[in-house]
Formats: C-alpha cells, sequence, structure tokens
C-alpha cells in the first residue's frame, strides 16, 4: 500500500491552489504572472491539467512571498495559508556553482557531523561517481568545475568513513537500471566506463555498509526532488546550479517525513544494496 504523495498528486494540488489564488486576484494570467516576477507562459504550464509540472524552487518562494502564503500551502502539505513573513526568513538561495558553493556544501556537511544526514541525489550519490563518470557529467563545464566536482565526491567519502557519521540515500533503481543499459543521460557513457561504475559504487556500498545505506525505490510509484537534509541544522534542495536552504525546523521535519515515506516505499533496502548493484547487466 502507498503511504506517500506522487508528483501527481502534488501537482494537481497546486494547480488548484494557484488557480484559486489568481481567482481571488481576478486578474488575467498576464497581470499575475508579471506582478509575482513569472513568465506567463511558465505560468500556463503551471495551470495545464495535462501536466504534472511543478514550479522550481524560486518561483515557489516569488509566488508565496506575492501571494502572502506558505510554499507547504501552495504544495498542499498544509491547510494554513501562513503568512510569508514566517517563509522569508527561514529560506534562502545559496550557488552551486563555483568555488563557494562547493565550499558551502562541504561547510554543510561538516557542521552535521553526528547527525544523521538524508539525501535524494539528482542523479547517483556524489560520493559513489568515479572520476570518468564526473567528467561525463560536468562536461560542459570548465575543468575547474570537474576538479571541483571530483573534490567534493572525495571530501563525501572520507566523511563517510569517519565512525561518527550516518548518511541515508534513497533515489529510484530505474536510475540503476539506465546506467548499467546505456539509455537517456548515459547513453553517450562508454559501456566500460559504466560497468567499472556500477563495480565502484557495489565495493563502497558494501565497505561503508551500514554507516552508509542505500535505499531502491519504484520511480514509477513516487517522485521526489533532489534534496539534502543536514540533521536538525538544515536542508538545501538541489535545483540545477543552486540550493533552495531551509533553516526551519517544521520544514525540515516535512523533509524529513517525505524521506521517511519513500524509505517505506523502498523494495531494496540497504542490506541488499550492493548485490543488487552488483547483478545489473551492463549493455
Amino acid at each position: 500500500m502507498r503511504t506517500g504523495r506522487d508528483k501527481r498528486e502534488v501537482s494537481a494540488e497546486f494547480q488548484l491552489r494557484l488557480r484559486s489564488l489568481i481567482d481571488r486576484r481576478g486578474e488575467t494570467l498576464t497581470a499575475f504572472a508579471r506582478r509575482c516576477g513569472l513568465d506567463r507562459s511558465a505560468l500556463s504550464q503551471f495551470l495545464d491539467t495535462g501536466t504534472t509540472r511543478l514550479p522550481r524552487a524560486e518561483a515557489l518562494v516569488m509566488l508565496a512571498a506575492s501571494e502572502s502564503v506558505s510554499i507547504d500551502w501552495l504544495l498542499g502539505l498544509s491547510q494554513s495559508e501562513n503568512a510569508v513573513a514566517e517563509v522569508a526568513g527561514v529560506t534562502g538561495i545559496e550557488a552551486a556553482e563555483g568555488s563557494r558553493g562547493e565550499t558551502r556544501l562541504a561547510e554543510w556537511h561538516r557542521e552535521a557531523i553526528g547527525y544523521k544526514i538524508r539525501y535524494v541525489p539528482s542523479t547517483l550519490p556524489d560520493l559513489l561517481r568515479t572520476r570518468a563518470v564526473i567528467e561525463y557529467e560536468f562536461k560542459a563545464e570548465v575543468p575547474v568545475m570537474i576538479d571541483a566536482k571530483s573534490d567534493q565526491a572525495e571530501a563525501q567519502l572520507t566523511y563517510s568513513r569517519l565512525p561518527e557519521t550516518e548518511m541515508e540515500v534513497v533515489m529510484p533503481w530505474q536510475t540503476l537500471y539506465s546506467l548499467a543499459s546505456g539509455s537517456g543521460i548515459w547513453s553517450g557513457l562508454q559501456r566500460g566506463v559504466r560497468q567499472a561504475q556500477l563495480e565502484h559504487m557495489a565495493r563502497l556500498l558494501d565497505e561503508l555498509y551500514p554507516r552508509f545505506r542505500l535505499f531502491l525505490f519504484d520511480g514509477v510509484k513516487a517522485y521526489s526532488a533532489p534534496y539534502t537534509v543536514f540533521g536538525p541544522k538544515r536542508a538545501a534542495v538541489y535545483m540545477g546550479g543552486m540550493y533552495l536552504v531551509i533553516n526551519s525546523v517544521e520544514q525540515i521535519r516535512q523533509l524529513s517525513v517525505r524521506f521517511d515515506q519513500l524509505i517505506r516505499l523502498s523494495a531494496v533496502g540497504p542490506d541488499r544494496a550492493s548485490a543488487f548493484v552488483s547483478q545489473l547487466k551492463v549493455t
């Protein structure tokens, strides 16, 4: 039985609440979009009941600020609209690119030593990537950025080997099947590189368990944006090029609850993750 809300449900609730805000204003879509600082075509797409598109985090923040409602209410996570003044002080945007962004991420990990870190990756977990895969994923970046990503992965791996650390990762098992088959974003990655990545991943999953625990869920049944919860200190939602940083205890708790839901939906637990990766056939 499913316990979490999937993307379709969240999108449908968001569309209803966005439409109610527009109706409340009595404005045209163009006027509403202009006042909120959004693109008119993007607003139309958010309202399209034939899609499940949700706004990026920065768009959610602009909507919430403009209409004096909470992000939780917009996404159907709360029945109370609340005042956005409550939201504004507990969220912020941090750059993910460049040396400052990498330093901040490393700093958040250091500050969370002794706390459980919970992580939904955008593709593969950073600390499990090989250098070759990092170079492939970030080939559009300048060399210094690739080096920074590689150093970040190594730093996270070193962090995960400390006896006082604990990290949980949850992700769709389809991502690993896609890597093994060379489909989707991996279609241009050589077979040998993909094989080496999976072997590297299986070894680390075996070595780091139980301090590092990987859970795999069915991506058809559930969806999650990439985010990290750094214990009770903060959470960071990755938006591609930047992070939405959350410092509210209540919002961090809600992200942790969602993480628990994904764990309950997982078909492969951490005690079987290494074996699962090892048995994937690379084609």
